[in-house]
């Protein structure tokens, strides 16, 4: 507890807030959210209204000489039906830019996932405390990431020395929207998913779209990522297509067209680039959609097989193969009136070595490892000078 000085309450505002697109007052206190209001109206598919509420890239960020803080959380914590219980979300400490320390919260509501018949319960429960000491005295800036696969609700912000917003800076905003991989997926923290990983090594600011499950070309993530501030896009696409079986090619092509005019109608000259799918070896050549498979789900692992029929893709049916070579062919006849605009081969931050030697656990999603290693490929490649995102287009 913080006893050494008076315990200062800061109410948590938006200039506290980075990286959400929108923070809703509740009963208990503010819940961020990476859609607006606008788009979650306009669609009510639970596993979107999931994942866009779990904080991924979502940080609270202020200037203080507190040496102790403690913040009051409600969270909500996944629990599916039949597996072991999943750990507390981890919250990441930054003091000036470097890891300063880790903790949990304890407690929160559930929801219980049934997979098997596709049902969700939410049963409520307490709030929570992180406290980190030990904080090194002097003015400095404090980040706390929130747990990226956890849906947290603010509740109070103490510290034991007054806290105020963090200045502007100087750094560019990197807008990024993808899949559950770019969402975390299973990296090991917040500040250890791949995008953040890649922004901190290009040393800018990251608002991360990554929806587990909702990478899908909606028209309302479209008109989110137009209507939000930005220097730099990235926009990764494919997974979730061929694993929902959303849409056939002759679909697909016009709905990436309608998607990428859509945020240029908001940001005609940003850097935007255009990522296809990092290695999945069972949907390369084989359609979805996807299926769980729950033979080894009590002992905690959960492994997705692809169900379709590789003959289906005459009919039009999208595996990845045939989703890059798709977006490799649209993005170079529109790069032709658009200078601004990249592409980038997915298999060039996760390839058929990568996965030999770090195959995906559960056949769709990369570990803590494989995090890392994709985070430091993009930063490589994406903000290196001469990148699409190197620092003299800016």
């Amino acid at each position: 507890m913080l006893t050494e000085h008076p315990r200062i309450t800061t109410p948590i505002t938006a200039d506290l807030v980075r990286g959400a697109l929108d923070l809703e007052r509740t009963e208990h206190g503010l819940l961020p959210h990476r859609l607006p209001a606008r788009a979650r109206a306009q669609c009510d598919d639970g596993q979107l209204a999931m994942a866009e509420s779990q904080p991924s890239g979502v940080r609270l960020v202020f200037r203080t000489r507190a040496t102790a803080v403690e913040l009051d959380t409600l969270p909500t914590k996944r629990v599916y039906q039949g597996a072991p219980p999943r750990p507390d979300g981890l919250y990441d400490l930054l003091v000036d830019g470097r890891p300063a320390g880790q903790g949990r919260v304890a407690g929160g509501n559930t929801l219980l996932i049934d997979m098997a018949a596709g049902t969700a319960e939410k049963r409520p429960g307490p709030p929570g405390t992180v406290r980190f000491d030990g904080l090194p005295d002097g003015v400095k800036d404090v980040e706390i990431w929130l747990p990226h696969n956890e849906t947290t609700e603010l509740l109070a912000l103490r510290t034991d020395a007054p806290v105020e917003p963090l200045p502007a800076g100087s750094r560019r905003v990197w807008l990024h929207h993808g899949s559950s991989i770019s969402h975390g997926s299973d990296a090991a923290s917040p500040t250890t998913t791949w995008p953040a990983l890649a922004a901190s090594l290009g040393g800018v600011d990251l608002v991360n779209l990554g929806l587990g499950g909702g990478a899908l070309l909606d028209p309302f993530t479209a008109r989110a990522l137009r209507d939000t501030p930005a220097d730099l896009i990235s926009v990764k696409i494919g997974i979730n297509v061929v694993n929902a079986d959303l849409m056939r090619l002759r679909a697909f092509g016009p709905a990436v067209h309608g998607f990428l005019d859509t945020i240029r109608e908001g940001h005609p000259t940003v850097p935007l680039l255009v990522v296809s799918p990092v290695l999945c070896p069972i949907h390369e050549d084989t359609p979805g959609p996807s299926a769980p498979d729950f033979d080894g789900l009590a002992e905690g692992r959960l492994r997705f097989r692809a169900t379709g029929d590789p003959a289906e893709r005459a009919a039009g049916k999208l595996t990845l193969g045939v989703i890059r070579e798709e977006l490799r062919r649209l993005v170079e006849r529109r790069a032709a009136d658009d200078p601004h605009l990249h592409h980038l081969d997915g298999r060039e931050l996760y390839g058929e070595a990568d996965s030999a030697e770090l195959p995906l656990p559960d056949e769709l999603h990369p570990d803590a490892a494989t995090h890392r290693r994709i985070g430091e490929r993009f930063a490589a490649l994406a903000f290196a000078p001469g990148g699409p995102f190197g620092a003299e287009g800016a």
